[in-house]
């Protein structure tokens, strides 16, 4: 694996995934099941307030080819192909959704040492165009994520970050939203033995003129549990219990509270993952 600057998705990922990753208010269930010939087969199903949605997925890996089909209770036909390292660095993907037939997308990845290009286009008469690239090493970084309508003749988005890494800090500073959005994160390892971090991402709308920030932590009471929690500037104070009963197979217990309405019943959320 090339270790460079990673693609345009990667600057400030590690403060969210601290921030928001596995924290719902809702219940899901996901079973994963393998077939003879390697074939994996995930079910699953999630109920949010009175809707319940369901999909059945399956992922085939032969060799440097993955193939990904899902169906949803929409009747969605989800595929994906991707073709790992057709040449070094490189990775291929092609998406299409059945029955949209502006769907197709081909994208195309490539990680350097020192690069992390991603660029995609639609499969249709007039596409849009999307172009990604980072430049830098492992501790600067900094990139632009842009797209183009083809049949307009616009950029729907054009974003550019700056990220700075040692071995336990990373921050970020994000433009998004057309030079309407700035987002700085950061995320701090406090102890790699509890896996104990904390961080913090603060947003200012210059249109709107309005501010927001929220901070968490996280902690392994032990190698297989872990905890999370978060508060923002709205009051909203959340907090994630995860823990992994058997290899593979993980619940996560998840809790959220409006600190200015305590009298509000608080949201709790269940996720429930099974693999053989």
């Amino acid at each position: 694996m090339v270790k460079g600057p990673g693609l345009y998705p990667d600057i400030g990922k590690k403060a969210r995934d601290l921030l928001y990753k596995d924290y719902q208010s809702d219940h899901k269930f996901t079973l994963t099941t393998y077939t003879a010939n390697g074939v994996a087969i995930t079910s699953s199903g999630a109920k949010k307030g009175e809707l319940f949605l369901a999909d059945v997925s399956t992922k085939l890996i032969n060799k440097n080819i993955t193939t990904d089909v899902k169906v949803d209770t929409n009747s969605k036909l989800f595929t994906t192909i991707t073709i790992d390292e057709p040449a070094p660095g490189l990775k291929t993907i092609f998406s299409f959704v059945v029955p949209d037939q502006r769907s197709g997308k081909v994208e195309l990845q490539y990680l350097h040492e020192y690069a992390g290009i991603s660029t995609s286009i639609g499969l249709t008469a007039s596409p849009l165009v999307n172009f990604s690239g980072v430049a830098g090493n492992n501790t600067v970084a900094l990139g632009t994520d842009v797209c183009f309508d083809t049949a307009s003749g616009n950029f729907t988005k054009y974003n550019a970050a700056l990220s700075f890494s040692t071995s336990d800090l990373i921050a970020s500073l994000i433009l998004n939203d057309k030079a309407d959005t700035l987002t700085a994160s950061y995320y701090h390892t406090v102890s790699p033995l509890t896996n104990t971090a904390v961080g913090a991402e603060l947003s200012h709308g210059f249109s709107s003129n309005e501010n927001s920030l929220t901070i968490g932590t996280q902690h392994s009471l032990d190698p297989l549990t872990t905890v999370k929690a978060r508060v923002n500037n709205a009051g909203i104070a959340s907090a994630l219990l995860q823990h992994e009963w058997r290899p593979k197979s993980v619940l996560t217990i998840s809790g959220e509270v409006d600190t200015r309405a305590i009298e509000k019943s608080a949201k709790v959320g269940l996720a429930l993952a099974l693999k053989p």
